[in-house]
């Protein structure tokens, strides 16, 4: 499960318009987002041409989920033959289409099968994961008939869901590679002072008050890296991609590399930690906006994962390890956020999380 990027305004503006998830404006979400996507889809159009004219998340994603199911028939066989379904947010294939595909191939519709809801955000955040969720719980209501409960209709599909995975030790060693990578890039006299800035979507403060555990994840994340390198280097945690008026989770990426340079630090590793593959965020916001506004050949970025074999191995351990435990979900998914009052949330936790660990997000 990804979200994927908008390309248009025509798909910018329903979606947004219906996704509280992702972008909440309370209230005024149906009258605010056709305005927001009004101002922002020129914006996002002319930032996809000066990138190729588009994401290659799309591709990533398919690569990493065909690479990691041809690992996880070796790993394990007993499960196999395991086969690849990509769901996007808001670009196709949509969720619903790959439900379809799911149906057609066989599964459900009283003929049962098991699926895995692997989300490719490691790190949980209601925004992301949540959102992709709840879209998947409405659209198995839909498609598979009744009001989906912890039970499922015999004959339908069985879910289970890998919703985290911020410090497996394979994620961590791909991200570690790749900062090691782009260390030796400097002189060796100078790698203990490159700065490791690491860099994550940010999040509304309404959002991050709620109790949504992403920053305390990626910060996990973070902390599981520096341990791998030693804590070889000064480093530190900043957030980008903030839209919008209100207070976002700071600080910001741009304004701390501006920063730094100013004060001399000039040689800087990006990391994207919170992405699994290159996209706009990385391609645009990063190489070009924020290595471009430094000016200064010290300022680089680490590699993202796309199709990074560590990470893909990473993949398929997860992935076994969920099969071969047999969980629905990790406990954490079974508690919802402090101030949480979406319904919709918590029927879909019950869901996912079934009758034995539905009290524990009443």
């Amino acid at each position: 499960m990804q979200i994927s990027e908008l390309v248009s305004q025509q798909q910018f503006r329903p979606l947004l318009k219906a996704d509280a998830d992702l972008i909440p404006l309370g209230r005024l979400q149906s009258y605010l987002a056709p305005l927001i996507a009004r101002r922002r889809t020129p914006k996002i159009i002319k930032q996809y041409s000066e990138i190729g004219g588009g994401s290659p998340i799309r591709k990533w994603s398919e690569y990493q989920c065909e690479e990691m199911c041809k690992l996880l028939d070796k790993l394990n066989p007993e499960t196999a033959p395991h086969k690849p379904y990509v769901a996007f947010r808001y670009a196709a294939p949509l969720t619903e289409e790959m439900y379809s595909r799911l149906l057609k191939d066989g599964f459900g519709n009283g003929k049962g099968g098991r699926a895995v809801a692997f989300t490719q955000y490691p790190q949980y955040s209601c925004s992301t994961t949540g959102s992709s969720l709840n879209e998947l719980w409405k659209w198995r209501n839909r498609l598979e008939g009744g009001r989906a409960n912890g039970n499922a209709d015999p004959g339908s599909i069985q879910w289970s869901v890998i919703d985290r995975w911020p410090t497996h030790p394979g994620l961590v060693e791909a991200f570690a590679r790749n900062i090691e990578d782009q260390l030796k890039t400097y002189p060796e006299d100078k790698r203990s002072g490159v700065v490791l800035l690491f860099s994550a979507h940010s999040l509304p403060m309404s959002v991050v008050n709620r109790g949504d555990p992403y920053p305390a994840e990626v910060a996990a994340t973070v902390h599981a890296v520096m341990q791998r390198l030693n804590f070889s280097n000064p480093y530190r945690l900043c957030w980008q991609s903030q839209v919008g008026p209100k207070a976002w989770l700071g600080a910001q990426t741009s304004d701390t590399v501006q920063e730094y340079v100013k004060r001399g630090q000039t040689d800087i590793i990006l990391v994207p930690i919170a992405f699994t593959s290159d996209h706009i965020e990385t391609l645009y916001e990063l190489d070009l906006e924020v290595m471009e506004e430094a000016n200064h050949p010290g300022v680089k970025r680490a590699e993202s994962l796309n199709g990074n074999p560590v990470f893909i191995e990473a993949l398929a351990d997860i992935a076994q390890q969920h099969l071969q435990k047999g969980e629905r979900c990790s406990l954490q998914m079974t508690l919802r956020c402090q101030g949480c009052k979406s319904e919709r949330c918590l029927e879909q936790k019950k869901f996912f999380a079934g009758e034995k660990a539905a009290r524990l997000v009443a």
